[in-house]
């Protein structure tokens, strides 16, 4: 469970996105995201692969 201690005199709306990037970094949703179905390890692995091979063909084109 995230905690975002208030410090006086701090905004709000500070602590909110203080708030929302500490739960984007921990990635809570794509973790239930993610347990909702089973995928096999196969499949897993096979969609590392091809996001690895994705992004290294965005930076091969970014250096040309």
């Amino acid at each position: 469970m995230l905690k975002i201690i208030v410090k006086e005199g701090e905004n709000i709306e500070r602590a909110l996105k203080r708030y929302k990037r500490k739960h984007r970094n921990i990635k809570v949703m794509q973790n239930l995201k993610e347990n909702q179905y089973f995928t096999k390890p196969s499949v897993k692995r096979r969609q590392e692969i091809q996001k690895a091979a994705y992004i290294q063909q965005l930076k091969d084109a970014e250096d040309i």
